[in-house]
């Protein structure tokens, strides 16, 4: 009778674990994605002007029209002569020559130079990290920026992180695609092949480890 017992319980908790294992496993395969790929940056690419970047307006021969002016929230700036000039999404020489198109209303033949400092980019172009990083945030995107990069920006992953089973949103991909990347093996094992470049808009989605 006592072993009845004992073999009932036996299998019942072989049938619980084996239940346990294939939901966890169809889980863990609808988590799953195609790995990402290696290359994604492209040598065309300009920094784009964001809300709260610093530019730095020369204006030649017109000292009192240079200046140094922070983007507002909105995407504008005003500089004299010319107010509420929107800059957002704007790369350094196209905003020159929108200046020199303002200004020529008032003086003759301007010359313009734009230096952008402090960096942080349109929205849509921050790399986004969310979920199980130590510091999750969001990051000017940078040419050449690799998932190792920002890991280090982040300052790697909690002792929570399913690492492996991380994935990378990509926006700009026709209406989103989502990768899957190895941050254990990148971060913990130093496998380098794990590492990819980034793309700007890109979001990386750490989960939380079930055990």
């Amino acid at each position: 009778m006592q072993w009845d017992i004992v073999r009932w319980f036996v299998l019942h908790f072989l049938q619980s674990v084996g239940i346990a294992a294939v939901f966890f496993a169809a889980l863990a395969g609808c988590a799953r994605f195609p790995a990402a790929p290696e290359r994604a940056a492209t040598p065309e690419y300009n920094y784009l002007i964001g809300p709260l970047d610093t530019i730095n307006i020369v204006v030649w021969r017109n000292p009192d029209l240079s200046m140094s002016v922070p983007v507002r929230p909105d995407g504008k700036v005003t500089v004299p002569l010319v107010e509420d000039l929107p800059v957002l999404g704007k790369d350094a020489t196209r905003l020159a020559r929108d200046i020199e198109k303002a200004l020529g209303r008032f003086i003759r033949d301007p010359v313009v130079t734009v230096i952008v400092t402090g960096f942080n980019g349109p929205y849509s172009e921050q790399i986004r990290v969310v979920g199980e990083a130590s510091r999750p945030q969001a990051l000017a995107y940078r040419q050449k920026m690799t998932l190792l990069d920002v890991m280090i920006a982040v300052g790697g992953l909690t002792d929570f992180a399913d690492g492996n089973a991380a994935s990378v949103l990509r926006t700009q991909d026709g209406g989103g695609k989502q990768y899957n990347v190895r941050l254990k093996d990148l971060i913990r094992r130093g496998d380098v092949s794990a590492n990819i470049e980034m793309k700007p808009g890109d979001v990386l989605i750490i989960p939380q480890s079930w055990f």
